[in-house]
């Protein structure tokens, strides 16, 4: 079934070009099921990019999602059109008193900065306080990840000797887990970040279930016990293209870059690189998703009283 966006979203005509199917509100009014309403908050610089890699797999799914995408209003973009936000986005203030099914927050390209220096961190922690009472289920990636993690729980992040870049293949710890079901018991995870996470006080935290792992950079996907946050450090949303956008844009700015490990064939950035995640980022989605429409109230008023 289709994903409700906005009238006159500028990626629909895209989307639609690859049979991701949208349906805009006007239409969705006329159909009696209740649809999941998924809230993104959308940290990316390049908010169109960003939007297409989350409604590619949202889309992927038999269920109506009601898309709502969240900005930071203490943040001026510099990449995306004033007017963008202001058509398509929403302000906190302007969602705060409605709740919703699920909330994704993505990564963002500030993370050699401590937590503090960022400058819309206080309403980032105020939108994670009340996604505790008025979001049934959440989703953090990569930096979003880390800052949620170091939000909840206090652990803190830590600086990477060098860049973690490119594809790389992580262990299935929990089949059994909801989260991971249909998962391959080797599966591969884009990474593109400096900083990692105290590995030690994320294993030793008694609320959170490591799902995946590699030997040498340590877990990639968590979850809170009642299952009702999901995190992961890397990138599953990417797209074929985009670690090799990134090492374009980096080579542009300077030559002291590493070629994404395990990314162009025969390490030769001419050489299209290889879509041998795709199935796995559908997959996580798809079980994240799944797992919000099993478990959410249907009247989402009744989280005032769990």
């Amino acid at each position: 079934m289709p994903i409700k966006i906005i009238e006159g979203l500028p990626v629909k005509n895209r989307l639609l070009e690859e049979n991701i199917y949208t349906i805009e509100a006007s239409r969705a009014l006329t159909q009696d099921i209740r649809p999941l309403r998924i809230l993104v908050l959308n940290l990316m610089p390049k908010k169109e990019e960003t939007e297409l890699h989350l409604l590619r797999l949202l889309g992927n799914t038999p269920l109506q999602i009601d898309i709502e995408f969240l900005y930071m209003s203490s943040h001026h973009s510099k990449n995306t059109p004033t007017s963008h936000l202001q058509k398509y986005y929403n302000s906190f203030e302007e969602i705060e008193n409605q709740r919703f099914d699920g909330m994704i927050v993505t990564g963002a390209p500030i993370e050699k900065l401590d937590f503090d220096d960022v400058d819309y961190i206080e309403e980032l922690r105020r939108i994670l306080d009340w996604a505790q009472t008025h979001v049934y289920s959440r989703f953090f990636i990569c930096w979003g990840a880390q800052f949620a993690l170091n939000h909840y729980f206090g652990i803190k992040k830590t600086t990477l000797p060098n860049k973690l870049f490119g594809i790389f293949d992580y262990s299935n710890l929990k089949p059994e887990h909801p989260f991971l079901r249909g998962f391959d018991d080797i599966f591969k995870v884009p990474q593109s970040r400096h900083t990692s996470v105290d590995k030690t006080a994320l294993k030793n935290t008694e609320g959170l279930d490591i799902l995946s792992a590699h030997p040498e950079f340590g877990p990639d996907i968590m979850a809170t016990k009642n299952q009702r946050d999901l995190f992961i450090f890397g990138h599953l949303e990417y797209e074929r293209e985009t670690l090799k956008t990134e090492y374009d844009r980096d080579i542009a700015a300077t030559n002291n870059i590493d070629l994404p490990r395990n990314y162009f064939p025969e390490d030769n950035p001419d050489n299209d690189p290889v879509f041998s995640w795709k199935s796995h980022g559908h997959l996580l989605f798809n079980n994240w998703i799944n797992e919000t429409y099993q478990n959410t109230y249907y009247n989402l008023t009744e989280m005032d009283n769990h």
